[in-house]
Formats: C-alpha cells, sequence, structure tokens
C-alpha cells in the first residue's frame, strides 16, 4: 500500500495524526493518509511566507516554465492518479481520465497567461503605470467533486503570479492532492506549493491566519460565507466559486431527443456533483410530456456501479453525509412530485442511488428551490417566456443556465436575461481555460480561470511618476 505524505517547505512529512478515507462505492476504508495537525498549518504558512520572495523574484517566463513542468509530471501518473481518483471520490474511470485531462489543458493555458504593466500615461509630464504584484500567502480550500482539477485551479494562477500557496483538499478526498504533492516538490522550490490535510477542522485556522493574503475557496455557499467572515478582521482577499442551482429553459421548438440526452449528460455528469451542473429544467408545457418521458428513459437506462467496472456511467454519491442529504431529497420529491424514474437507494454497499426524474413539481418545493448536487432532475412545466425567466432568476443562486431552442437568436436573448454568472445556449457546462468563470447571488465572488482570474492572485499598484 502506497504511503501518503504531506507537503510543507519543500519536505514530504508525516502528519501528526492520520485517518482513513472511505472508496464510496463499497463505504470501507482503502487507505490511510496522514491528518495535520494545526502547529503543521502554521509550518505550512512559515514556509509559504519564506518562499515568496525569492519565488516571485524569478522571471515570469520561469513561473510559466514550472506549470508546464507540473503537467508533464502529472501526465507521467495519469494512470495511478486516475485510479485514485476514482476510489475516493467515486465517478467512472473514464470520467476520472476526463479530469486528469482537463487538468493538463488548464496548466498548459495558465502556462501562456501573461499580466504585463499597462501604461496610461507616458508624455513630458509624466508616466504612470498599473502593475499587479503578487500577494503573498495564498490558501487554497477546495471542494470533493473534482479534487485535481480545482487544485490545480488553486495551484496555477497563484504560483504563476508569484505567490506561494498551501492548499488543503476535502477531508473526504485527499489521495489525489497528496500524490499532488510528492510532484510538486519535484517541480518548485520549497515552501513554493504546501499540501496539508485536515478533518475538516483547519478551515477556520488558516483563513483567518494573518500570515494569509488571500483565501481561493470551491465548496458549498454556507462554508463560503464563514471563509468571507473568517478572513474580514485582516482583509484578506477572497475568491468564492460557491453553490449553483442552474436552470435549463426547453422552449418548444427543441429536438426532444437530442435535447434530453444534452441535458441528462449536463444533469449527471459527475451523478450530479458539479456547482454548474442543470439542477432544475424548465420545459414548456406542449413537449413536457414527451421531454419528461425521454429523461425517464435516458435515467432507467444508465449503468450505476463501482467507477473501476468498466461499462458504469454513473457512480456513488462522494460521501455518506452527502448521500443522507440526497435520501432527503429523495423523500422530497415523492411528497411534492412524480418520481418517474429512478428514486431507489440502491440494495448494496456503498452510497449508490438510481438517477431520478422527477415531475409535476413546480418553485416553491425543496427540490426545486435547493441545490441537490446529486442524481435528481427536477422537471418543471411553464407555457409564459416571461413568467419562466421569472422564475429561474428567483433562485438565490445564480452560477450558471442554459436555454434551449432551435431559434438561436431568441433563446440568446433569453440567455442575456439570465441573471448567472455562466448563460449557455444550447449548451451547459461548456468551461475551459481561457473563460472567465464568476457567479451571481450567492454563488460566488470574484472570478476563476482565464486572464481575470489570474488577476485575482494579484495586487494592483500604481506608478505614478512626475517629469
Amino acid at each position: 500500500m502506497a504511503e501518503y505524505k504531506l507537503l510543507i517547505g519543500g519536505n514530504l512529512v508525516a502528519g501528526e495524526m492520520t485517518m482513513d478515507v472511505i472508496n464510496p462505492a463499497t463505504a470501507e476504508p482503502f487507505c490511510t493518509v496522514p491528518r495535520a495537525s494545526a502547529a503543521q498549518a502554521d509550518a505550512a504558512i512559515a514556509a509559504a511566507k519564506a518562499a515568496v520572495p525569492g519565488w516571485s523574484a524569478i522571471p515570469w517566463a520561469e513561473r510559466q516554465a514550472s506549470l508546464i513542468a507540473l503537467a508533464e509530471a502529472i501526465s507521467a501518473r495519469k494512470d495511478e492518479l486516475a485510479r485514485a481518483l476514482t476510489m475516493e471520490q467515486g465517478k467512472p474511470l473514464a470520467e476520472a481520465m476526463g479530469e486528469l485531462g482537463m487538468t493538463d489543458a488548464y496548466l498548459r493555458h495558465y502556462a501562456t497567461l501573461e499580466l504585463p504593466d499597462r501604461v496610461i500615461q507616458d508624455d513630458d509630464a509624466g508616466y504612470i503605470a498599473v502593475k499587479h504584484r503578487p500577494l503573498g500567502v495564498v490558501v487554497g480550500i477546495i471542494a470533493w467533486n473534482f479534487p485535481l482539477l480545482v487544485a490545480c485551479w488553486k495551484i496555477g494562477p497563484a504560483v504563476l503570479a508569484g505567490n506561494a500557496i498551501v492548499l488543503k483538499p476535502a477531508p473526504t478526498t485527499p489521495v489525489c492532492a497528496l500524490i499532488l504533492g510528492e510532484i510538486c516538490q519535484q517541480v518548485f522550490p520549497a515552501g513554493v506549493v504546501n499540501i496539508i490535510t485536515d478533518a475538516n477542522d483547519l478551515g477556520p485556522h488558516l483563513t483567518a491566519h494573518p500570515d494569509v493574503a488571500k483565501v481561493g475557496f470551491t465548496g458549498s455557499t454556507a462554508t463560503g460565507k464563514r471563509i468571507a467572515a473568517s478572513g474580514a478582521d485582516t482583509l484578506k482577499r477572497v475568491t468564492l466559486e460557491l453553490g449553483g442551482n442552474d436552470p435549463a429553459i426547453v422552449l418548444k421548438d427543441v429536438d426532444i431527443r437530442e435535447t434530453a440526452q444534452a441535458i441528462f449528460g449536463n444533469a449527471f455528469f459527475n451523478n450530479g456533483q458539479v456547482c454548474l451542473a442543470v439542477k432544475r429544467a424548465y420545459v414548456h408545457a406542449e413537449i413536457y410530456d414527451a421531454m419528461c418521458g425521454e429523461l425517464a428513459r435516458l435515467a432507467e437506462a444508465a449503468v450505476v456501479d463501482d467507477g473501476l467496472q468498466q461499462g458504469t456511467q454513473i457512480g456513488p454519491i462522494q460521501n455518506a453525509m452527502q448521500f443522507e442529504k440526497v435520501k432527503g431529497f429523495l423523500d422530497a420529491a415523492r411528497a411534492d412530485g412524480t418520481i418517474v424514474a429512478g428514486g431507489q437507494v440502491m440494495e448494496r454497499a456503498g452510497y449508490f442511488i438510481r438517477p431520478t426524474i422527477v415531475r409535476d413539481v413546480t418553485d416553491g418545493d425543496m427540490i426545486v428551490d435547493e441545490e441537490q448536487f446529486g442524481p435528481i432532475l427536477p422537471i418543471i412545466k411553464f407555457d409564459d417566456v416571461e413568467d419562466v425567466i421569472a422564475r429561474a432568476n428567483a433562485s438565490d443562486y445564480g452560477l450558471g443556465g442554459s436555454v434551449w431552442s432551435k431559434d438561436v437568436g431568441r433563446a440568446a436573448d433569453i440567455a442575456s436575461r439570465i441573471e448567472s454568472g455562466q448563460v449557455w445556449v444550447n449548451q451547459h457546462i461548456a468551461i475551459g481555460p481561457h473563460i472567465p468563470m464568476a457567479g451571481f447571488k450567492s454563488s460566488g465572488l470574484g472570478v476563476e480561470q482565464s486572464v481575470e482570474g489570474l488577476a485575482e492572485y494579484t495586487q494592483t499598484q500604481v506608478v505614478n511618476i512626475k517629469r
């Protein structure tokens, strides 16, 4: 069995404690990993602080090259990482390999980004330039749904901008992050990247620490609010990529079979455990019955099994706590609507629930108003476009949304009125490293990805010279 270590100050070290990692396909431990203490968290922050002056002084191109080196080193261990990802997170092996591919693509794109000085005056009177300075120590706290990809979403821009980072994975998915620590030890100077684990106890300690300049967090809205409050005393910069309750508005002119396949794929990707997944589908009354029937057919045909088994399309819920939460949504769906596919907790070991389609529900029902973050899709009937836009926008969330129609112009007009950071036409979860990711309302603060996301890891400075 592999022996995992924390990465602190360039050294791979044991934790002062240990913890088991559960395979969600079996509900049994499959490995033991180190668990850091508060003293080790402090040591990681101190190491990062000590690394910043030297790291920020090296040429930008060398920091870009380090990201290419990181991408290549990850790819060299992709088979090991993909298997570990499936065992700790639950996603099918094919999706795990997809996450590895996305991680590679994001790191390589980050390596092309620059933040050059912007000269806004250069004449006889003076010279004024806008510069981007590194912030210092960054803490990255990541969710359990994409533990490798999101880790590199934090590491890439943080270190490219000249900062050093302390990364904390979710307690239920620490393995890929610890393997990433082994890789980062060989790629970066000591202290530039530090990776520690916890049992959900070190977050407040990290986010309140006076030597931490910024926190980048991906996870729930409730936790994001606590992080923002924790950093308030020291006015930390925060980037919060939080929950979503993404609507898909389906107009009556769509190809039903084709659109149902697209919506199903974007609702049940990673077992629905995606912040940007379709969480509620508003379908025009004229095609409502047909769309519900086609989505139910797809749900019944889906292969749900251990992600390591060939042919698996949907794996288990990632952890016991989320499993119980999703079962609560199933109870609400039975009470408020009609389950036309799925609805069952599978009688086997592990956290398995059949993909579930719920019809005859509406706004105000728990299954519609709250983010399920699991394999349940409510289908809501509408017949008036103005009304459905208002209903889609009534949510406290505003991360993503989509509009589906053969009339692309009309769909684009509707999409422009949806209150979400990302809105798509005839597609969903169409993201990329070159595309800014942001959230309206309770779905987040700041921007991730792209050059705009990179700038969030810097301090703007104006140099103003009188001649």
